[in-house]
């Protein structure tokens, strides 16, 4: 393993950036390693990044390397071993005289965004690259991504892991049980409402949730839906997006496959599916994963899904190839 690793961020100066970049470089999350940031940012704000700079300089994180910041993609994303994609133009804001609230502008919008930076990490990054999207619509942002960058042997996920710590929230408070003690939060599907927060193969104090969890009201009525609008509950008490929470999210994402899975568990982001579980081959779609002792992610495929679940399952999978037919004209 190399000594040192770099780190590209994009969406730099944004909130969620704000409370992630500087985990990157406290020890944690990379270990000992050396952490060179590559910061990205639109020419409008780009000049920002000067003082998240001096932050950085004046915090004195040991571990932190060379710092740079650009809105040049393509020259942050040379010999990248990881991407942070984070920036994205998100529902509310006035894009080109449009306010944006439709998921299909987000598509529309972000779309050619993707295509591009996609273009850049295939052609720039390092050939093992691995790439986390956090900016929404996440998965088929990803989607976009990978097929743009030509490049298979470079790893491409969607963030799940927000909406999995949310899961665990819930069902600590519902169990009266520690967050610690709740391990394989898999979200399936789609990062979105449609999503399919597992309660049946979680496990809480090392039993599965269906021993614990089997009050199929609360499931349906309560637990689900709680974590499919927890983003829209946080919009409307805070009046932003999550940010913190994204933050620790991301981090717990890259630490996630940085570090060999402990036998029996697993941990929730969305990749390409190759078939697993019945879903179709090629969608980014959320999978209970490992991480190998040699480096390599899989799909955990030994896990067991109720009629329940498949059905809760299949309504994120019809939404997924919607976006993909809608981003269908981008995929050349």
């Amino acid at each position: 393993m190399s000594s040192s690793v770099k780190v590209v961020v994009t969406g730099a100066a944004g909130q969620i950036a704000y409370s992630l970049i500087p985990r990157l470089v406290d020890g944690k999350t990379f270990g000992n390693r050396k952490v060179d940031l590559s910061l990205v940012e639109i020419p409008q704000v780009v000049s920002k990044l000067e003082g998240l700079v001096m932050e950085l300089e004046d915090s004195y994180f040991p571990n932190m390397g060379t710092v740079s910041y650009t809105d040049d993609f393509k020259e942050a994303s040379k010999d990248a071993d990881w991407f942070l994609l984070v920036g994205s133009i998100p529902r509310g804001i006035v894009y080109n005289g449009k306010k944006i609230e439709e998921r299909s502008d987000l598509l529309s919008i972000n779309g050619g965004i993707f295509v591009d930076q996609g273009q850049a990490i295939g052609s720039y990054g390092k050939m093992d690259a691995k790439i986390l999207v956090v900016g929404n619509p996440a998965n088929t942002n990803a989607f976009i991504g990978k097929n743009a960058a030509k490049n298979n042997s470079q790893f491409w996920m969607a963030m799940t892991m927000l909406d999995s710590n949310r899961a665990k929230s819930i069902i600590s408070k519902k169990t009266n049980s520690n967050i610690s003690d709740i391990k394989n939060m898999i979200i399936w599907g789609n990062h979105s409402p449609t999503m399919y927060p597992d309660a049946e193969n979680v496990i809480i104090n090392g039993s599965l949730g269906s021993i614990f969890l089997n009050d199929q009201c609360w499931i349906e009525e309560s637990f689900i839906p709680s974590v499919q609008q927890r983003g829209k509950a946080v919009i409307d008490a805070r009046g932003a997006s999550s940010a913190t929470s994204a933050a620790k999210a991301a981090i717990d994402t890259v630490i996630a496959c940085e570090q060999p899975t402990e036998s029996g568990f697993c941990f929730s982001a969305a990749i390409t599916s190759d078939g697993s579980y019945d879903i179709p081959e090629g969608l980014i779609c959320g999978f209970p994963l490992i991480r190998l002792d040699n480096g390599a992610i899989e799909i955990k495929r030994d896990l067991s899904l109720s009629e329940f679940a498949k059905e809760k399952i299949n309504l994120s999978i019809e939404e997924l190839l919607a976006e993909k037919e809608a981003v269908e004209h981008l995929m050349k």
